[in-house]
């Protein structure tokens, strides 16, 4: 599963083993001992990766491969919908469906979970790591 977690300070990304029902009963369990409000909703997110990133044609290649085996089993629902749209020369935009879990619905930081096939989350993560190496080198 891969979870990204959008603070004031911007978006973490990172991949985890636990399922969507622990991670979410962990979080309800939390609020509830913390005497919080959360709020759970289906939903979805984008970032962006570079454009010249090594291995994004192989994701580009597994996306559509993704989606046709969706389409397959789209009664199964066990996996979310991953798009890339380019942005521009620079940027791709990664666009997924999933799970938002934050304080309240209006909320801008909180954390978003998506499940996705395994090679797909990993390779997503990776080129995620990369652009974020790119961006410190650049700045």
């Amino acid at each position: 599963m891969l979870k990204l977690t959008y603070t004031e300070f911007g978006l973490h990304l990172e991949r985890v083993t636990t399922s969507l029902e622990t991670l979410v009963a962990q979080r309800v369990v939390l609020a509830l001992r913390l005497g919080c409000t959360l709020h759970v909703e289906s939903s979805r997110a984008a970032f962006l990766i570079s454009a010249h990133a090594p291995g994004l044609a192989t994701l580009e290649g597994m996306v559509r491969s993704f989606g046709a085996s969706q389409s397959e089993s789209l009664k199964e629902s066990q996996h979310s919908t991953l798009t890339l749209a380019l942005v521009d020369d620079e940027f791709v935009e990664v666009g997924l469906q999933g799970s938002w879990i934050a304080d309240s619905a209006d909320a801008d930081e909180g954390m978003f979970v998506t499940a996705l096939e395994e090679r797909v989350e990993f390779f997503v993560y990776e080129l995620w790591q990369v652009t974020q190496a790119e961006a410190v080198c650049n700045s």
